[in-house]
């Protein structure tokens, strides 16, 4: 009977270390509020995320946008300096070769981008995907938990009638 009670006694502590169940089918008020709680962080930290997100895609749009402006504004100059005169044409030499090194830099920095946005929703999916494993495991230890719970409650009572007809 006590190496019977030492095993319980062991998964009662890890149940209840869990923080989340209890030996009863329902949860409690409090089971239920870290629910709602771990729900609520979750759905926070998602907000979070996706904020953050959108703002490296604003503050990306904004950098290419700049530098379209920045584009024009140089080929405006362009056109004005070779209107004027030849010397100036070794400095539009030198900014036209800036502006194609900035395209090449903005080329690998829209692939960064788009392939940082589809690792963040791969990670997310594998998150949900975890969170629903987890979900489910939880509800099948609560049915362990439970069934255990009944059959020990059983086998008490059948112990309790084998003492009273003793007497």
């Amino acid at each position: 009977m006590q190496k019977m009670e030492q095993p319980q006694q062991q998964s009662q502590l890890t149940v209840q270390n869990s923080g989340s169940l209890s030996f009863s089918s329902q949860m409690s008020k409090e089971d239920e509020e870290m629910s709602r709680s771990a729900l609520s962080n979750f759905r926070a930290k998602e907000e979070e995320i996706e904020k953050k997100k959108m703002e490296v895609r604003e503050k990306v749009q904004a950098q290419l946008g700049r530098v379209e402006e920045e584009s024009k504004r140089l080929a405006m100059i362009r056109e004005e300096l070779e209107a004027l005169a030849d010397p100036m044409r070794k400095e539009v030499g030198v900014v036209r070769k800036k502006i194609d090194a900035v395209n090449k830099e903005l080329k690998p920095l829209g692939n960064t981008v788009q392939k940082k946005e589809k690792e963040y929703k791969d990670a997310l999916e594998a998150f949900n995907d975890k969170n629903k494993e987890k979900v489910q495991l939880i509800t099948k230890l609560m049915e362990l938990v439970s069934e255990s719970e009944r059959l020990r409650l059983k086998k008490l009572e059948e112990l309790s009638k084998n003492i009273d007809s003793m007497h």
